[in-house]
C-alpha cells in the first residue's frame, strides 16, 4: 500500500475510504509480499478487521477515536500487545499474549490506530541484521539478497515494500536508523526521556530508544506526536520538557539554520556512493539557505569502546535469568554477546559510563555552535545476507562495528538523530542521511530532514513510490530499478 497516514486521515475524514477497506487492503498486500520478504512474526488479521469495523461504525455515528483513527500501525515485537505474544526475536516461551500493552502501543490505540501486526526483528534486538534463526531472515525489499538492517529490520522492511503504513522501532545503537537508512525510510529516534519504554523488553535501559519509523517525515511527525510524553512507568520520561508541534515543523524555513558538518569521525570509513549522496543533501541544504558550518568533535575515539561496555553490562543484567533457564533457546550470536557481558569488570562500566558524560558535555559544547549535526546515515548500504565483515576501501572491520560507529554515539548520549532518504546507489540500493539535534528538538530535526527529503530526485520518490506496489520480488543484486 502506498497511502501515507497524512493521506489516510484526510481520506478517512472525507469518508472516501473506511477503516476496513484499508486494513483489508494491508492484508492483501501483506499476503503478497511477506513469503520474499519475512517483515512479520505476528499479523492481527481477525483482531484488526474488528477493530477497523468498530472505528468505522464510530465514525457512521460522528465519532472518532483520534488522530490515528482508523490507520494500522505495526509494531516492533519486543513492544507488549494485549491481543499478540510478546517474543522480542526470540525463542517464544508463551503463546498467551501479555495482559497490558506497552505504553506506546497503549497510545496508538488510544489515538484510534488500528493494531495490524507484530514486525521480525534481530534476536533480542542484539544485531544490526534481523538475521534470526527463530523467525527467519528479513530481507531487504530492494534486493532480497541483502539485510534490511537491524534490529528494527521488519519493520524497516514491511514500511519500505507497504506491508506497513508505519511502524515502531527501537534504538540502541542504531536500529532505527540503520534499517531505515538501507530500506530507504524515514526513522526518528528520539531524545531520550521523550518517549516510554514501558512495557517494551529492554536491551539496555540507559541506551534503548523507542521511535518511529515511515515513509515520509509529515508521518513521523506525527506518530511522534502520539506516542511522545510522559508516563510514570517510565521514570525517564517525567521530567521532559512539554511535547512540542512536530506536524508543524514539516515544510518549516531553514534559511538560516546552521547545519555543523563533522570534521573528523562521521565522515571517515564512508562508501564512496554513500558519500557523494550526502555530500549533495548538504548542498541542497545549503542551497536552501541553510549556514554551513565545519566542527570538530573530540574524543571520539573510545565511543564505541564505551557502548559497547554499557551494552554488554546491561543486556546480560536483563537476560541473566533466562539465559540461565534456556540457553538453548539463544542463537549463537546473541549467546555469546550475553555470555561475554558477564565478564566484563565493573570498573570498565563505570569507566564507560565517564566516558559518556564527558561526551554529553562534548557534543553539546560542539552544538552550541550549531543547530543539527548532519552526517551519513551508515557507513555503507545494505550487505548481503550472511556478511559479518564490511570491507571500504583499505579498511575492513567487523558488520557490527561498522554500523556502531556511525549511529551509536548518538545512543550514548541520548540526543535525538533522524535518518532520511538521500538517494540510491547505481545498483539501487538505498542511502540514508543523518540529522543530530540538541536534547528535546526533534521540531528541529523534523525541519532539516523534510527539506532534504522534499528538495530530493524526483526520480527516487518514484522508485519508492512503486515499489509499496510492485510483485515481489522486486529486483536481484545488480538489476537496474528503471
Amino acid at each position: 500500500m502506498d497511502k501515507t497516514i497524512a493521506e489516510l486521515q484526510g481520506e478517512l475524514a472525507a469518508g472516501s475510504v473506511s477503516s476496513i477497506e484499508i486494513v483489508d487492503g494491508l492484508l492483501g498486500r501483506i499476503e503478497a509480499t511477506d513469503d520474499h520478504v519475512n517483515a512479520y512474526v505476528a499479523v492481527n488479521r481477525e483482531g484488526a478487521r474488528a477493530t477497523a469495523r468498530a472505528l468505522d461504525a464510530l465514525q457512521a455515528s460522528g465519532g472518532s477515536a483520534g488522530p490515528l483513527h482508523g490507520i494500522p500501525i505495526a509494531v516492533k515485537d519486543l513492544c507488549d500487545t494485549h491481543d499478540l505474544p510478546t517474543s522480542s526475536g526470540g525463542r517464544p516461551v508463551s503463546e498467551t499474549p501479555p495482559p497490558t500493552d506497552a505504553n506506546v502501543v497503549a497510545r496508538l490505540r488510544d489515538a484510534g490506530a488500528v493494531i495490524i501486526g507484530k514486525t521480525n526483528m534481530h534476536e533480542y534486538a542484539y544485531g544490526y541484521t534481523t538475521e534470526n534463526p527463530h523467525h527467519g531472515d528479513t530481507r531487504n525489499p530492494w534486493d532480497l539478497e541483502r539485510i534490511a538492517g537491524g534490529s528494527s529490520g521488519g519493520s524497516g522492511a514491511s514500511v519500505a515494500v507497504g506491508s506497513a503504513i508505519a511502524a515502531l522501532g527501537s534504538d540502541t545503537g542504531g536500529s532505527v536508523r540503520v534499517p531505515s537508512s538501507l530500506c530507504g525510510i524515514v526513522g526518528l529516534k528520539p531524545t531520550y526521556g521523550r518517549v516510554s519504554r514501558s512495557g517494551v523488553f529492554p536491551l539496555a535501559w540507559t541506551l534503548d530508544h523507542v521511535g518511529p519509523m515511515t515513509r515520509t517525515v509529515e508521518d513521523t511527525a506525527i506518530l511522534l506526536s502520539v506516542i511522545a510524553g510522559p508516563d510514570p512507568g517510565d521514570q525517564t520520561t517525567l521530567n521532559a520538557p512539554p511535547v512540542a508541534d512536530y506536524v508543524s515543523a514539516v515544510g518549516r524555513d531553514i534559511a538560516g539554520l546552521r547545519i555543523g558538518i563533522p570534521a573528523n569521525h562521521f565522515f571517515e570509513g564512508i562508501d564512496a556512493e554513500v558519500l557523494a549522496s550526502v555530500e549533495r543533501a548538504i548542498e541542497t541544504l545549503i542551497g536552501l539557505g541553510a549556514i554551513a558550518r565545519e566542527v570538530t568533535i573530540p574524543g571520539l575515539d573510545g565511543t564505541v569502546g564505551a557502548w559497547l561496555a554499557i551494552l554488554l553490562s546491561e543486556a546480560t543484567s536483563a537476560h541473566e535469568e533466562l539465559l540461565a533457564e534456556r540457553p538453548e533457546d539463544y542463537g549463537a550470536d546473541v549467546r555469546n554477546f550475553v555470555e561475554a557481558g558477564a565478564i566484563v569488570p565493573a570498573v570498565h562500566y563505570l569507566r564507560a559510563q565517564r566516558i559518556r558524560r564527558r561526551l554529553v558535555e562534548t557534543f553539546s559544547t560542539v552544538m552550541d555552535e550549531v543547530d543539527v549535526l548532519v552526517t551519513p546515515a551508515t557507513a555503507v548500504p545494505a550487505t548481503r545476507l550472511g556478511e559479518a565483515t564490511v570491507h571500504i576501501g583499505d579498511l575492513t572491520e567487523p558488520l557490527f562495528r561498522t554500523f556502531a560507529r556511525i549511529s551509536a554515539p548518538f545512543d550514548v548520549i541520548g540526543f535525538p538523530a533522524m535518518s532520511v532518504p538521500c538517494g540510491f546507489t547505481a545498483a539501487g540500493l538505498p542511502i540514508g542521511f543523518q540529522i543530530v539535534g540538541h536534547p528535546f528538538h526533534e521540531a528541529t530535526v523534523i525541519a532539516v530532514g523534510d527539506a532534504v527529503v522534499a528538495a530530493g530526485d524526483s526520480a527516487d520518490a518514484e522508485a519508492r513510490a512503486r515499489l509499496t506496489t510492485a510483485e515481489i520480488p522486486l529486483q536481484r543484486e545488480g538489476e537496474s530499478l528503471a
